[in-house]
């Protein structure tokens, strides 16, 4: 089993989650300064030319890093980090998504339209990127009020996925000018937990 990766949120939601299980796979380190993800060898593993990728000793290939970590999820159950009954993984996946979604997007929307790395990617609209840098403190200030009832988790009692997710786009934002308000209190809480675990030096 080799999972390719690199330098970006993706790899690195996928490196903490292997942390948390204590789980090691060989890595083979994708240099995107050197185009080696659009080299035909690369592109036959994922043609969308992104990381991270999984190749299973039987040359399966899982890409998307939520479903690798799902994989690795079933491969290795302790400790649960997609919920353990019906209303945990419902809350987790909730949860997830919502970082995904609310916070990754809009901090992703702002690379994507204003770091020189995407131009050959897609049409760049630099204002776009500034309506979505400004937005950025809202999102943050949502996840505040949710936080505020004192879980201590995002799908609550348990770390999850979504704290990988979320603690992420926190570290993301951070690579891109846009750390989280200090004023938020309850998301300031909650991330120094996160970060405070050892995986997220992964």
């Amino acid at each position: 089993m080799k999972l390719y990766q690199g330098m970006g949120p993706n790899s690195y939601r996928v490196r903490i989650f292997m942390a948390e299980k204590g789980i090691e796979i060989p890595m083979v380190d994708v240099d995107f300064a050197k185009a080696e993800h659009r080299a035909p060898a690369f592109l036959a593993l994922n043609s969308l030319g992104q990381i991270p990728v999984l190749e299973l000793d039987d040359g399966t290939i899982i890409t998307e890093s939520v479903a690798i970590c799902r994989y690795l999820e079933e491969t290795q159950r302790e400790p649960q980090l997609f919920g353990s009954d019906a209303v945990s993984r419902a809350k987790v996946e909730m949860w997830n998504r919502r970082a995904e979604l609310v916070i990754f997007g809009t901090i992703g929307n702002v690379a994507l339209h204003s770091d020189a790395f995407f131009r050959e990617r897609l049409t760049q609209f630099p204002a776009f990127a500034e309506t979505e840098r400004q937005a950025v403190p809202k999102k943050w200030a949502w996840l505040d009020r949710e936080l505020a009832d004192g879980r201590p988790f995002l799908a609550g009692e348990e770390f999850s996925i979504a704290d990988i997710t979320a603690g992420v786009c926190a570290w993301l934002g951070d690579v891109f000018g846009m750390e989280v308000p200090d004023d938020l209190a309850h998301v300031q809480r909650w991330l120094e937990r996160v970060r405070a675990r050892s995986s997220f030096e992964a």
